[in-house]
């Protein structure tokens, strides 16, 4: 029996091809206007979904998918999944954790010397014919300096390690508890994470529990010779504050991989583009070919092994 898979996710043209040579008679919600309309069109043909931790799957999303029996995330993050109705309906949740944990890393670590040094300003000097002048705005290394991080999961843990061995940073870090087996120094305040760090390299997931978890206090406390990275989620950190502080000099500058506002275009983002000191990707962090491939990998381990009833490699837990 074909299995029908709802994508609420673009598929790269390796990924579709990967599930359809498995046998997965997939449906992509691209084509339509809205996502919505692609749910309620594909309705009772579909047993599993395919999303991400920005676009989730909520309760009343589920409800127009009466045969649905699993939903896979295609990254870490699964904050936007109903769990609670997953669990009601027996739904089984996986995702795609560490399969972009080292390329993440690495853009953290990129938007940290490229904001550090300037590299936007440098790079606009030099195409306006500046090259033969001297470019006289005096930028800070990074190497030897204090690097916090906020969030030491898998991708945290990678950004560390390329600080400690690649730069001889001295790292510390905060979580919502400290982090067995590792030597690095815990913080369980924020703003006295904030207070020691050169540099906060934002790397939590999102969701409720950390919203704004990095406000102007945080920011402040960071201070005007400090550097904000963030390759998490854009809803943990209070834009409207990190726009304040760089107005304000209170911080010396930020690199960005994700805004608060997406998947849409945020309406915040004139404003933050108006700052040289701050670099932006467009979310691109992840996405390597390297990662493609292992998350593709990951995703059709997952939708296998449920479909042959076996365990999960990669479930997301339920609360109890």
């Amino acid at each position: 029996m074909t299995v029908g898979v709802l994508a609420l996710v673009g598929l790269s043209p390796e990924r579709l091809a990967a599930l359809t040579a498995a046998g997965y008679a997939v449906r992509e919600g691209k084509p339509y206007p809205n996502r919505i309309d692609a749910i309620r069109e594909a309705g009772e043909t579909v047993r599993a979904v395919l999303t991400n931790g920005r676009g989730g799957l909520s309760g009343e999303e589920m409800t127009l998918l009466p045969k649905l029996e699993i939903v896979c995330a295609v990254g870490a993050g699964y904050e936007a999944v109903d769990l609670d109705t997953a669990r009601s309906r027996s739904i089984a949740v996986a995702n795609c954790p560490d399969t972009n944990a080292s390329a993440v890393a690495d853009s953290a670590m990129m938007l940290l010397m490229a904001a550090t040094r300037h590299l936007r300003a440098a790079d606009r000097h030099v195409h306006a014919g500046g090259w033969q002048d001297q470019w006289a705005v005096a930028t800070p290394t990074i190497s030897g300096k204090r690097l916090g991080i906020l969030g030491m999961g898998t991708i945290g843990s990678k950004i560390a390690h390329r600080g400690v061995r690649g730069f001889d940073m001295e790292v510390s870090y905060h979580n919502r508890k400290a982090v067995a087996g590792t030597s690095y120094r815990y913080f369980e305040n924020l703003i006295e994470l904030a207070t020691w760090a050169d540099f906060l390299v934002c790397a939590a997931p999102g969701g409720a529990g950390t919203r704004h978890l990095v406000n102007a206090d945080v920011l402040t406390a960071l201070g005007p010779k400090g550097y904000l990275v963030n390759v998490g989620r854009g809803t943990v950190v209070d834009t409207a504050a990190l726009i304040d502080a760089l107005r304000t000099k209170r911080i010396a500058g930020a690199g960005l991989d994700v805004v608060e506002g997406e998947p849409a275009v945020p309406p915040i983002l004139p404003e933050l583009l108006q700052f040289d000191n701050v670099v932006i990707t467009p979310h691109c962090a992840g996405r390597a070919p390297e990662a493609r491939t292992a998350a593709t990998a990951l995703i059709l381990a997952n939708l296998n092994a449920y479909f042959s009833g076996k365990p999960l490699p990669s479930p997301v837990s339920f609360k109890v």
